[in-house]
């Protein structure tokens, strides 16, 4: 069992740049594709990824430093703090149900499209630590084995129902066809979606309309992208309290992230398409016409600025929320560069419209916050069992991302009801 564990780290820590072109590649193979081709377009997604994930720590390695100073300037003094998704993977992953995750989900997926139940392949196989998170916290309070896998797999079954029902607004709204989004992070924003329809019935409010196209016809070439996340940048400068070359540093590193993150997104859906086409022809031929959609990670979502622009707008929003939320103990960090993965599903339902995706993802923001403060106590405990360096003078640990999961904090609390 050992042997098999460290053989399942060893393959996780090569990560997704490595997980997703070799998963490519295989199903190019399985599809009938010839081996140049299939290599193509996983080499193609691989250089794709690298590139995305580059933007994705440009945005990360900026925002963090803001959002401390913001904190700092606001003197906010909560005892729960937001660790982040990579810390909350690497928990998840050193946990003792981590070694049966990926062959089990990989097995449920495979007998969900064999019964027809769902539309999605999921290759993106790294995000399966959402899976193994939820396990690991039932085991932490069941210490059950049967029951925490249990759990993982009825978190899974709802990533991939929730991912076919949103794929066609993936596919017409992000110009993804055959994608949809599986990311465990992002499932949890989903019912953001009903919000939104309910705002965009309320007299006047549904009028309120603020996306790129509209904001460029406005002001010209001041309304292109680059520009509003120039300004938006500059402003999260500003408010941290940033001297001018700070402030102007982080502007346009803002605009090179609405820039170059779309660009991105085009190479990889380059890559994507071929292998998308041979398993649709393969599937039809032994399963009759069906639609299949590719599961990806939700970072192909943030290709489209409204993405993007909302995030940040959200990033000091979710500071002020932690400042003034009665009964919130969660110091929000780690994961405010994870705000553009978990409103992809908002913006798309509201097509776009920033305002819209403002308000309703600052409601579900302020929920993950309650949720993320309830999962502390057993977020911690997890940490401590895998030998977790916990934050200097934090007493507990949660996330926004996985601790303020809404999905995983039902499973658990009614898992929890075994212990």
């Amino acid at each position: 069992m050992d042997g098999f564990v460290d053989f399942i780290q060893g393959f996780l820590d090569l990560g997704a740049t490595v997980i997703l072109p070799v998963a490519i590649f295989l199903l190019g193979l399985l599809f009938g594709q010839k081996r140049g081709k299939a290599f193509r377009s996983g080499l193609t997604i691989g250089i794709a990824l690298v590139g995305i994930f580059l933007v994705v720590d440009l945005l990360v390695n900026n925002l963090g430093p803001a959002a401390q100073g913001m904190v700092d300037r606001l003197g906010v003094e909560l005892n729960v703090i937001d660790v982040g998704w990579p810390a909350s993977s690497s928990i998840a992953w050193a946990s003792f149900v981590a070694a049966f995750i990926i062959p089990l989900g990989l097995a449920v997926n495979v007998i969900m499209l064999m019964t027809k139940t769902t539309k999605t392949m999921n290759v993106d196989i790294w995000n399966f630590w959402h899976y193994t998170f939820t396990a690991a916290m039932v085991y932490a309070v069941t210490n059950n084995l049967v029951i925490s896998l249990l759990a993982a797999v009825i978190f899974q079954v709802i990533c991939l129902k929730i991912a076919d029902w949103t794929a066609p607004m993936v596919s017409e709204f992000y110009d993804l066809p055959g994608v949809s989004i599986a990311t465990g992070s992002t499932i949890s924003y989903a019912p953001g979606i009903f919000l939104v329809k309910g705002l965009q019935k309320i007299p006047g409010v549904k009028n309120w309309n603020a996306d790129p196209e509209t904001i460029e016809k406005r002001f010209g070439i001041l309304g292109e992208s680059m520009f509003i996340g120039l300004v938006l940048g500059a402003t999260i400068g500003i408010l941290a309290g940033y001297s001018v070359g700070d402030v102007i540093e982080i502007g346009i590193a803002m605009a090179a992230v609405m820039v170059l993150m779309p660009r991105m997104v085009k190479i990889l859906m380059e890559g994507l398409l071929p292998v998308s086409e041979s398993a649709r022809e393969w599937l039809n031929k032994r399963f009759g016409d069906r639609e299949i959609y590719i599961g990806l990670d939700a970072a192909v979502a943030l290709g489209h600025p409204s993405v993007i622009s909302t995030a940040l707008i959200l990033v000091p929003i979710t500071v002020l929320l932690a400042v003034v939320l009665p009964g919130n103990a969660l110091l929000p960090f780690g994961d405010l560069a994870t705000i553009p993965f978990i409103v992809a599903f908002i913006v798309g339902a509201a097509r776009g419209n920033i305002v819209h995706s403002v308000i309703v993802g600052t409601i579900m923001i302020a929920i993950s916050l309650y949720v993320a403060t309830d999962m502390a106590p057993i977020f911690t405990q997890m940490a401590q069992d895998a030998n977790f360096n916990m934050p200097q003078d934090s007493a507990m640990i949660s996330s926004i991302d996985q601790g303020g999961n809404i999905v995983n904090w039902i499973i658990v609390r009614l898992f929890g009801l075994f212990s």
